[in-house]
């Protein structure tokens, strides 16, 4: 049973509505990465640019500007400009859907700012968020900017930041919610949990963050289109890692631009979260824990199977669009539940059960 109060319930449902937006985000942000349409937007109008073409001299305006970029005059030259309003569409959803958290951020968080509903603490919390999402639309430009000088493509450090700072934002937003879901539990959360509880705290802690090692590693699997490469499972090509992966100098370049390399350290992920998760959720019906703590277990790995499925039937098919996207969206609901998962395990205290 939630003991959130009355005046929290608004502000917990705002919140989880700004995180699904995030979430919505990166999926058209998956889209819009696999269908090639992150540089049919040559310029940032953080304003201006809600509105798209209209008329059709607007719509040649746009393919003109597009026309003089590497990636037409290199890649896409014989495109059409029907052709050209397909990439545009994806890109303009995306940077629109950003835009549209900004506001669905901005708007309510001034109202209750107004009416007295935040408190010093929290309202520090909710600037940081703010500012984390200027960041975001910052980072994503500067992406985008590395595709519009020579070379027709974004670069791979420069994906795998703003990809990875989308999480970040996720997890500051869905952590905030779940704190105010139960403040009266949480500003008890000094009492002293059991080695057990602890153990078991510490494990879900750590499969977050090897989640974020996910993150990152698949921030470069997109960027070099390493996806596209070793479409065999459980071998890559007949090897457990290929022979080719250490060909760059220095060694290091090999993490990030070999595609050996770089699928390698992905599968390595994948293979240690199908063996950790299923060790925590052991580990948590062990313990005298809550429903509520139940249920996020069994949640975060059935979300692991169908991640994981995802994960390999997008190797096999050469990362056809709809997978590729489905599989970046479900590693932002796994990442959630998780976070969840390590919330509730926050509550429980030596005695057993926290109280709900």
């Amino acid at each position: 049973m939630s003991s959130s109060t009355p005046g929290t319930r608004p502000i917990v449902l705002w919140l989880f509505v700004c995180a699904f937006l995030v979430f919505c985000t990166l999926v058209v942000g998956g889209g819009t990465r696999l269908t090639h349409s992150g540089l049919s937007i040559v310029e940032w109008k953080p304003i201006s640019g809600v509105i798209p073409p209209i008329t059709e001299a607007d719509w040649q305006i746009e393919f003109s500007k597009y026309q003089a970029t590497p990636e037409y005059v290199k890649v896409n030259h014989q495109m059409s400009l029907d052709e050209f309003k397909g990439i545009f569409w994806w890109e303009f959803l995306h940077r629109l859907s950003g835009r549209t958290i900004g506001v669905v951020f901005a708007l309510p968080f001034i109202f209750f700012w107004l009416r007295g509903y935040l408190d010093s603490a929290l309202r520090w919390r909710l600037i940081g968020i703010f500012l984390m999402g200027g960041m975001q639309g910052a980072m994503g430009w500067y992406m985008v900017k590395s595709g519009l000088i020579d070379d027709p493509r974004v670069s791979q450090y420069r994906l795998t930041a703003h990809l990875s700072l989308a999480f970040i934002i996720f997890t500051a937003i869905v952590w905030l919610a779940l704190d105010l879901t139960r403040p009266r539990l949480i500003k008890a959360l000094r009492v002293q949990a059991n080695s057990a509880v602890q153990r078991v705290r510490r494990l879900a802690f750590g499969i977050a963050l090897w989640i974020g090692y996910m993150v990152v590693t698949g921030g470069f699997v997109a960027g070099i289109r390493a996806g596209k490469a070793y479409n065999t499972f459980p071998l890559m090509n007949g090897h457990i890692l290929p022979p080719e992966s250490f060909l760059l100098e220095p060694w290091y370049l090999n993490l990030f631009n070999n595609m050996a390399l770089v699928q390698f350290n992905h599968r390595l992920g994948a293979w240690a979260l199908a063996a950790l998760v299923p060790w925590l959720w052991w580990q948590v019906r062990q313990l005298p824990v809550s429903p509520r703590a139940l249920l996020a277990s069994n949640s975060v790995l059935a979300m692991l199977v169908v991640q994981i499925t995802l994960g390999i039937s997008t190797l096999l098919m050469q990362v056809p669009v709809a997978l590729g996207t489905a599989h970046q969206g479900g590693a932002m609901a796994l990442f959630g539940l998780v976070l969840w998962l390590n919330h509730e395990l926050r509550t429980e205290n030596a005695g057993g059960v926290a109280s709900r």
